[in-house]
């Protein structure tokens, strides 16, 4: 009867082939020493400030549906109300799942990536003073890949809350709309027994002067920017 062959024993024999038990353990140490140099630079990189704009990729292995332009993060930033900075402004931990990534890109592309930036709420980044982060890397000429996503996704709703800020007309707008909302809730009753077009008028108008004079005295009151003017800035109160 042939004996069954022990496939851990045959796995043994093909190592002692290669190399002692010795020279493994000395390649397993140098292995692992590499990878946490080249995971502490690259964490290093993220922490400063960048040093560049432009990183060298092989176009033919990137994935192209990782690669956005400028435009197309701009106005994403704009509709969510959310900053695009340097990494280093990033409070947060940089997940270790990022770093890999960006090891694995170093290592395809056969290049060292630098000038990272990161799409975040304002609340995630250490903003100089005047719930989504994505890492990206610049590709020159106002392309951008992305390397990794992670957090919880944003509030289905946060697009449409964020929508008053995004300019001035919009602002308007909403106050405009909110006053009728108000006036039309409004006891007015209270102001005349008889009430007809132009007292609705008058206090349509009273509203609209009190909830604007009180959402203007909040935005300079806490240094609030639009939309389209904050979204890569690294001010807080802008």
């Amino acid at each position: 009867m042939l004996e069954r062959t022990d496939i851990e024993k045959q796995l043994n024999k093909l190592r002692s082939k290669r190399i002692s038990s010795e020279d493994l353990l000395s390649e397993v140490h140098r292995i692992f020493a590499q990878n946490d140099a080249e995971r502490s630079a690259i964490g290093n990189v993220l922490s400063e400030k960048n040093s560049g704009n432009q990183n060298s990729f092989t176009l033919d292995l990137l994935e192209s549906n990782q690669i956005y332009s400028l435009e197309d993060i701009r106005k994403l930033c704009v509709d969510y109300r959310l900053r695009f900075l340097d990494s280093h402004f990033f409070k947060g931990e940089i997940p270790e799942e990022a770093i890999t990534k960006i090891r694995m890109l170093e290592k395809q592309h056969q290049t060292s990536l630098k000038g990272f930036k990161v799409v975040a709420p304002a609340k995630l980044l250490k903003l100089e003073n005047a719930d989504d982060p994505m890492l990206f890397a610049p590709m020159g000429n106002d392309y951008f890949y992305l390397i990794h996503k992670w957090g919880n996704d944003l509030h289905p709703l946060r697009k449409l809350m964020m929508w008053p800020y995004k300019s001035f007309e919009n602002l308007v707008f909403t106050v405009f709309v909110l006053s009728i909302f108000l006036t039309s809730i409004m006891p007015i009753e209270l102001f005349s027994k008889n009430a007809h077009y132009q007292e609705y008028l008058m206090l349509f108008l009273f509203i609209f002067k009190g909830v604007g004079g009180m959402v203007l005295f909040y935005g300079f009151a806490k240094g609030k920017n639009f939309n389209t003017a904050i979204w890569d800035s690294k001010y807080y109160n802008a």
